[in-house]
């Protein structure tokens, strides 16, 4: 098995983490865990017991394989050139992983992961496919996702009038058992129902049949893959020596440096792994974000000096050997010196993500004991998912959807900088379709927040992030700042069988949040993007005291003003 590095935190913060070790390894926790004692997060209910499957799932998944051998078979007779996954929240970013970790293998198809009622985002994968030629993984444990059910909807509709398709055969079910999307992927013929084990919660699910399915599509070799995840899960039953379980390890130090302020858990990857923040990113928000405390994790946000972090951060460093990591060591080794807390974990080769993926399950869990909350649960998950359905029966029975306050970029810009302080987090929701001109332009207002404010900025395409940090920003402390940019949704798509349109559910999923988040007494603004969203980004950029760059050009900070920190 691989080298897997678990580095002590840096000695100065060792005197934080080593108590909590010291308790966990009092109180039995490890021992505990194994054995599925609830009581270890609360004293009811007893449900918890029923979400602690991930546990032993590498182990159970091993009899799946030949059923996902199956279905590669399958794909390869029609010969199938793309996978289209259709699933949000934990059914898509651990796909997302394996899709841009590994990519496609020789021989196999692409996959495309499409989490998102965005029209541009929906015809942008409708055009690049043939569909008598695509598979269509159909994923969600609930079942009835409205995302997913209105995507199988438009993609049903497309196949089913497309020369030499092979109906219901080119659809594949991942859901649980008893689920309505069990009984419809019946009715319409689907070529494979896999059913998952129910005991386990969707964001705890990546190396259950929710992950490995279009991960064999993509060619990767399962056996390899959970055999790392075992590797994993056995360093983690470690009780008697809790200082070498990686596990309780890195639990121990998010729980018990976020009670000192440092509860902004910043995954710093090689380039080659980035997308993994992502994944963590919903782990760590969706289980702890909750009753007013949590841990708040930031991804794929720019790596800068020092003098660019206050002193709410907690730093880990994944680190891939052979990939292109000079410049990330370079920064790491700084951050280390500069007297922040760093950890580094050092994945031999891309199949290491399988023992990352547990590696971070089990301290999430730990790090919920710690912190005395529920981590298998999302309380206010629900509550944006009901204002959505609300404003969309308003769009039913008026015809408009209703009036929403939005702030001109200058405007928003002055009001975000009025709240930020020492502590704060910047939250930027997008609702628009992916760019590389857009995703430059937030990179550049992150990086203007950072060097000038010294926040931490997180950053996440709606409605994707109401399944992932969407728990977080409404049950966990009140320090986030919520910036939601909302795209015009033209040209629209439609939704068979409904009476709205795809752009519709997405501004009615936009404004929904924005209800919510103003019902928990969240700071939010709302932004309407222009026709060009990377020029709508980079005014409000230009003023917060950015330059606003031609497109390509780098971002020419002003000086900070000297400002007082408590």
């Amino acid at each position: 098995m691989s080298r897997l590095v678990s580095d002590k935190v840096s000695e100065s913060f060792q005197t934080v983490v080593d108590p909590a070790l010291d308790a966990l390894n009092q109180a039995q926790v490890i021992d505990r865990l194994w054995s599925k004692d609830h009581r270890l997060w609360k004293p009811n209910p007893k449900e918890i017991a029923d979400r602690l499957d991930w546990l032993t799932v590498p182990d159970q998944m091993r009899q799946q394989i030949d059923q996902l051998r199956h279905c590669v078979s399958a794909a390869k007779d029609m010969k199938i050139k793309d996978v289209v996954l259709l699933g949000m929240g934990g059914s898509s970013l651990g796909p997302e992983v394996f899709r841009t970790v590994f990519g496609s293998q020789k021989g196999s198809p692409r996959l495309w992961v499409l989490d998102s009622t965005i029209p541009g985002w929906v015809r942008q994968v409708t055009k690049a496919i043939s569909p008598s030629r695509t598979l269509f993984l159909v994923a969600s444990k609930s079942g009835g996702t409205i995302e997913v059910m209105s995507l199988f909807a438009h993609f049903w509709n497309l196949v089913s009038k497309a020369k030499g398709n092979h109906g219901g055969k080119q659809f594949v079910a991942i859901t649980d058992p008893g689920t309505g999307l069990e009984k419809m992927a019946r009715d319409y013929g689907f070529g494979e129902i896999f059913t998952n084990p129910p005991d386990i919660g969707g964001r705890y699910s990546v190396l259950s049949l929710f992950g490995l399915v279009p991960a064999a599509l993509l060619g990767l070799d399962i056996a390899k893959l959970l055999d790392r995840a075992a590797g994993m899960a056995e360093l983690c039953r470690q009780q008697k020596d809790v200082e070498a379980n990686p596990g309780a390890n890195l639990g121990a130090a998010m729980g018990s440096l976020a009670k000192t302020g440092r509860d902004k858990v910043t995954v710093i990857a090689s380039p080659s792994l980035s997308t993994f923040g992502l994944w963590v990113e919903q782990l760590l928000a969706e289980s702890t974000g909750k009753e007013g405390t949590g841990l708040i994790p930031i991804a794929q946000e720019p790596v800068l000096k020092p003098a660019a972090y206050g002193t709410d951060r907690f730093f880990v460093y994944l680190k891939l050997k052979g990939d292109k990591n000079h410049t990330l060591d370079q920064a790491v080794q700084a951050l280390a010196k500069a007297h922040q807390p760093v950890v580094q974990f050092d994945l031999r080769d891309r199949y290491d993500v399988g023992a990352e993926f547990f590696r971070w399950e089990f301290a999430t869990a730990i790090a919920g004991h710690l912190l005395g909350i529920h981590p298998f649960d999302q309380p206010n998950v629900q509550e944006s998912k009901d204002n959505t359905n609300r404003v969309l029966e308003t769009f039913q029975s008026t015809g408009r959807l209703p009036e929403q306050a939005n702030r001109q970029p200058k405007d928003a810009a002055q009001d975000l900088s009025s709240r930020l302080q020492p502590g704060t987090y910047v939250s930027v929701l997008a609702y628009t379709t992916p760019s590389r001109s857009f995703e430059t332009a937030v990179t550049r207002f992150r990086k203007v927040l950072m060097a000038r404010h010294r926040v931490a900025t997180t950053f996440g395409y709606g409605p994707r992030y109401l399944h992932s940090t969407g728990q977080l920003h409404k049950g966990g402390p009140n320090t986030g700042v919520f910036l939601e940019l909302v795209d015009r949704m033209t040209p629209d798509v439609p939704i068979p069988g409904k009476p709205f349109s795809f752009g519709t559910l997405a501004k009615a999923q936009a404004a929904g949040d924005m209800e919510s988040l103003n019902a928990h007494d969240r700071h939010a603004v709302r932004v309407q993007l222009g026709r060009d969203q990377a020029v709508t980004v980079n005014a409000i950029t230009a003023a917060l005291g950015g330059t606003s760059p031609s497109r390509g050009r780098r971002v020419i900070l002003k000086k900070r003003p000297t400002r007082s920190r408590r």
